[in-house]
């Protein structure tokens, strides 16, 4: 057992107050938020029951991802038509171009923050 992984299995939830486990390695039963969604399911409210660790390499000291008990897990909501509502005037609002006005069928990229033909216009005018 390498020290990376005694840091990170903790079963009884000594050290790190919650039930800790190493990536990959948590008992069934259990389940991240992600795993949950897929299922169909959502945490409803229940406390954190375990979570997993993994050290992170790239930019040093540990990912965490909770765990929160299946059995436990209810049902996520259906989606009521005002919610559709809202979510279609958001992505309307995300795909229309603030300097043309016009809906150019794709998310604008926040990095220009205009469509691709308003660039090109704009590059053609700086040359």
């Amino acid at each position: 057992m390498s020290a990376a992984w005694g840091k990170c299995y903790d079963p009884t939830g000594a050290l790190h107050g919650v039930p800790t486990y190493p990536w990959r390695m948590a008992p069934d039963g259990l389940a991240t938020r992600r795993q949950l969604r897929a299922k169909g399911l959502r945490p409803g409210g229940q406390p954190i029951a375990a979570q997993v660790m993994r050290g992170n390499r790239r930019a040093g000291g540990v990912r965490v991802a909770y765990l929160y008990r299946v059995d436990r897990a209810k049902p996520v909501r259906p989606m009521t038509s005002r919610k559709w509502g809202a979510l279609a005037l958001a992505m309307l609002a995300r795909r229309t171009c603030p300097r043309c006005r016009i809906d150019v069928g794709y998310c604008i990229p926040t990095s220009y923050g205009i469509c691709g033909l308003c660039i090109a216009l704009e590059e053609q005018r700086a040359a």
